[in-house]
């Protein structure tokens, strides 16, 4: 299968995106949103949804919803599967287990648990590359969908509804993101930042992958070697990278 991703401004876009995704014989237990907002406090399933609950229940979280979402009242009138408050973003709502787990990347260990279900029963995790535009967007308010569809076809397919149902495109969404983030970075680095930019940059979204959040450096020094075989990790990427790790406690996320 092929994860297939889409950022919407709006609900109702996201909503008409599932409506055709169905269509094309994607179940909703392959189907995912997250979404600014709260939830009630308890599932119809019985199953709390605070984060705080003990280990395992996000695997409960998982077997008492599935990935119903409801066929009725538009994409996301069936069961929540998660609701908690997220630093730096506020609080956010995850529909279907595939929506839970993707919650788990942005911090909730209940998601987190419901993303060993997914990869179980789908085959594949959560993408986490870009999870950090995923918090941004959710920052500012947007709806992520994300989809598992068949390989060839079908995924192409279903991207090609999100485009047409009004996704963003990520790689927009990317250099928005960092068009944000330029004047402050240039203005608290040493050195010539018109120059040591692009190797900064890929350092500090580096440290934004959620397996590397919170390590040091060296830490993980010869993972990044590994994964940026073909880049030279200089002084500007290791700054980058440490600059990056304290992205979330400035609370620009």
């Amino acid at each position: 299968m092929q994860a297939v991703t889409g950022v919407f401004k709006s609900q109702d876009q996201a909503d008409n995106a599932v409506k055709q995704l169905r269509s094309l014989g994607i179940t909703d237990k392959r189907i995912g949103i997250v979404r600014p907002g709260g939830a009630p406090e308890r599932l119809e399933a019985g199953v709390p949804v605070s984060d705080t609950e003990e280990p395992g229940m996000g695997r409960a979280m998982g077997a008492a919803v599935g990935g119903a979402m409801g066929a009725a009242g538009g994409a996301t009138a069936g069961l929540a599967v998660a609701s908690l408050v997220v630093p730096g973003i506020g609080p956010l709502l995850a529909f279907g287990m595939v929506g839970a787990a993707l919650l788990g990347t942005v911090g909730a260990a209940a998601g987190s648990a419901v993303g060993d279900q997914v990869e179980e029963e789908l085959g594949e995790g959560i993408p986490h590359e870009d999870v950090y535009l995923y918090e941004d967007a959710l920052r500012h308010g947007h709806t992520v969908l994300i989809v598992y569809a068949d390989e060839g076809d079908q995924a192409d397919n279903a991207a090609d509804v999100m485009r047409k149902a009004g996704a963003e495109d990520l790689d927009v969404l990317r250099e928005n993101w960092w068009d944000e983030m330029r004047e402050s970075e240039r203005t608290q680095y040493t050195g010539n930042f018109d120059e040591d930019e692009e190797s900064y940059r890929r350092g500090y979204m580096a440290a934004l992958h959620p397996r590397r959040r919170d390590r040091a450096y060296s830490d993980v020094e010869d993972e990044l070697r590994t994964q940026y075989a073909n880049t030279v990790l200089d002084r500007p990427f290791q700054s980058g990278y440490e600059r990056g790790l304290n992205h979330r406690s400035r609370g620009v996320e």
